[in-house]
């Protein structure tokens, strides 16, 4: 016998669209079966039917022939031969008729009764267990949306623990009714082939013993025939009672898991994460707007294919592209007090579509394939090589904290002004101090601004047209008249790569920890997009310029910036703190990292030159004497860069002037 298509109990749980799309094939197979078996009910009961139609004819045309004699025919002499003969003829109809008693009574037991049990019994389990695996997933989906809607604050904790096991509940009833459900439509492959075959051989029987009482008309041959297709159907009851044997066996070893794996979430603390998949599947929640304001969030099945992510939505053939992530960026975000969700930004930095995972572990998975994907790791010959390896050094990529603190000092000018310290106005050497903790730096979990100017799609103000709302102060018609008259204007060209919240700044290891988690946070998300601009450092000011627009971007104080730095390792990386006053009455600590075209020493000496002249700027001598000290051009203003490459600076030497005064 050819081998019989099966559904496989290990994927119930999953429940993935392939799955469903072969349970629809099966689902569709046992109806098909339901209406041929209707039909051929029909056709068996019209051979019942006749058969009994044919006892009750042979009956009444056995009385009728012995009526014969009682009739009082006026021409009746002669017939007492043909009396005899009716008689005869009468004996052997009963005769007949007990025979075609026996074969009605044949073709209910054999040929009807197994048809009617079929589908009372096997159709009518299979139907049932449908509606039950419809309800059982139904209350899976509904426990779904109503967990995928907890919000993240603790007071709901109890609310919280009562929806995960509503869920672990619903899953394990959706679990149970699929494996009956898949063990029946399994079975039924077999017992429809038992169905159609075990009627006939009961007709064929039936009808082979009437005529053997008869004639004897049906040949040896077709007892043979009969005789191995009996064989058959006994080898095939075989094979369902072993296939069912081993299916109760599966079954069992399935019911018998963890409940872990009912429950979502199950290890929040410390979740087994790989970081290093090239492909991902699995079910997530699609964020969709539906008005203005409103938003819709539909669970779907995703997975990945080749650079693509597919969404299959149940009963699907296939899946259909949702987004190209080649090149693609992907972060987790905050989203309607949502959990675990995430965003994934197109080349061109457009947002494109917000996705909810089930579980942190999923969430963070979800995250490491598509950065691995966008990549384009799968196109080489061992994806799975690469993505290890790639993974491995986005996290060698961060220096430790450690190591900010144990480069020696240098002797030259520019790095002893690290080793200085204003309070009060003064410059004082600062005192040698242990190196403070992370924590003690920077609040865990303080987001990370990767773009000077904030997107303003999603914010635009209506009334005021498509202008954007910058809060770092942009604007294009104020004048800054201090630039004209400040005797420091030094210009760098810089890349910004990002800012956060800062404890404090009393030391400039909350800059090397700033920078540490600034290229972290890049190299995990796979965010290379940069914006350039022109930093202009003037005796009051420090202001950062579009090279394009001359629009100014941000403008911060001098006097605000507490403390500057560049990394002692990466030349080209400074960063800054700046203390603002809130509308609250306190003050608030950011720091800015920037990637320079030339060393970052540059850029600290002009930032401390400019503190000193503000400090000068009181004492007219002291002013005087600061600008014998260093070199000025020909209208008083102070040079700070040579025309010669800079020795670690392999650029080219057209881009020496790329820093020049303005």
């Amino acid at each position: 016998m050819p081998a019989v298509d099966k559904l496989l109990l290990e994927e119930a749980l999953q429940d993935s669209p392939q799955t469903r799309s072969l349970l629809s094939v099966f689902e569709e197979d046992a109806g098909t079966l339901t209406d041929y078996t209707n039909q051929l009910l029909q056709a068996m009961q019209r051979v019942y039917g006749a058969q009994n139609e044919m006892c009750l004819a042979t009956q009444q045309l056995s009385k009728q022939l012995l009526a014969y004699e009682k009739q009082n025919f006026a021409l009746g002499k002669g017939d007492e031969e043909v009396i005899s003969t009716l008689h005869y003829f009468s004996k052997v109809v009963d005769e007949l008729n007990v025979l075609h008693t026996e074969l009605a009574k044949q073709l209910a037991d054999t040929m009807v009764l197994p048809i009617i049990q079929f589908r009372e019994k096997d159709l009518t389990e299979v139907s049932t267990l449908k509606d039950l695996f419809g309800l059982a997933s139904n209350e899976h989906d509904l426990s779904m949306a109503k967990y995928s809607r907890l919000p993240k604050k603790k007071e709901n904790e109890k609310v919280k623990t009562d929806v995960v096991k509503e869920v672990a509940a619903t899953r394990r009833k959706q679990h149970l009714s699929s494996l009956q459900y898949y063990c029946a439509l399994n079975a039924l492959q077999y017992r429809k082939r038992v169905a159609m075959m075990e009627p006939m051989i009961g007709f064929a029987h039936g009808q082979i013993n009437f005529f053997k009482k008869g004639a004897e008309m049906f040949s040896q041959n077709m007892n043979s025939f009969l005789s191995s297709v009996a064989d058959m159907v006994q080898s095939i009851q075989v094979e369902l009672e072993a296939e069912a044997e081993k299916m109760q066996v599966s079954q069992q070893e399935l019911v018998s898991v963890d409940e872990s794996v009912y429950t979502p979430d199950s290890d929040v603390a410390a979740p087994q994460i790989n970081r290093n998949l090239i492909q991902k599947a699995g079910y997530l929640n699609l964020r969709s707007k539906t008005g203005l304001v409103t938003t819709t969030w539909e669970r779907l099945y995703f997975f990945t294919q080749g650079g693509n992510l597919m969404c299959q939505p149940r009963g699907a053939v296939a899946g259909g592209l949702i987004q190209d992530l080649d090149n693609c960026s992907v972060m987790a975000v905050d989203c309607e007090d949502r959990r675990y969700c995430f965003q994934i930004t197109t080349p061109n930095g457009k947002s494109g579509i917000i996705l909810q995972a089930e579980s942190r572990k999923e969430n963070e998975e979800w995250i490491s394939a598509i950065n691995n994907i966008s990549r384009q790791i799968y196109l080489t010959d061992n994806p799975e090589a690469v993505a290890i390896k790639l993974n491995q050094t986005a996290l060698q990529a961060v220096t430790p904290i450690t190591s900010f603190g144990k480069k020696q000092e240098s002797s030259c000018p520019s790095q002893n002004l690290r080793n200085l310290e204003l309070e009060n106005d003064k410059i004082v050497p600062k005192a040698a101090a242990r190196v403070p903790d992370a924590d003690e730096l920077i609040a865990p979990g303080t987001p990370i601004q990767f773009d000077i100017v904030l997107p303003a799609t999603e914010f635009l103000d209506q009334n005021r047209g498509s202008r954007r709302i910058n809060p770092f102060g942009e604007t294009e018609d104020e004048t800054f008249p201090e630039a004209e008259d400040s005797l420091l204007q030094q210009m760098f060209i810089v890349r910004f790569l990002g800012s956060m919240a800062v404890k404090t700044d009393n030391t400039t290891e909350v800059i090397y920890e700033a920078m540490r988690q600034v290229l972290a946070a890049r190299a995990i998300h796979n965010i290379f997009r940069t914006t350039e601009s022109h930093l202009l450092v003037t005796s009051q000011t420090l202001r950062l310029i579009d090279p394009q627009t001359q629009v100014t971007r941000a403008n911060f104080e001098l006097t605000s910036i507490t403390q500057f730095a560049a990394h002692q390792e990466n030349k080209r990386l400074v960063g800054f703190v700046v203390r603002t006053s809130e509308s609250t009455g306190g003050e608030a600590l950011s720091t800015y990292v920037f990637e320079s075209n030339s060393e970052g020493e540059k850029i600290c000496y002009a930032i401390n030159l400019g503190k000193e002249i503000i400090e000068v700027q009181k004492d007219p001598e002291a002013l005087a004497q600061l600008m014998l000290s260093i070199p000025l051009t020909n209208d008083g203003k102070y040079v700070l860069l040579n025309d010669q490459p800079d020795d670690n600076d392999g650029s080219p030497s057209e881009n020496r002037g790329a820093e020049s005064e303005a």
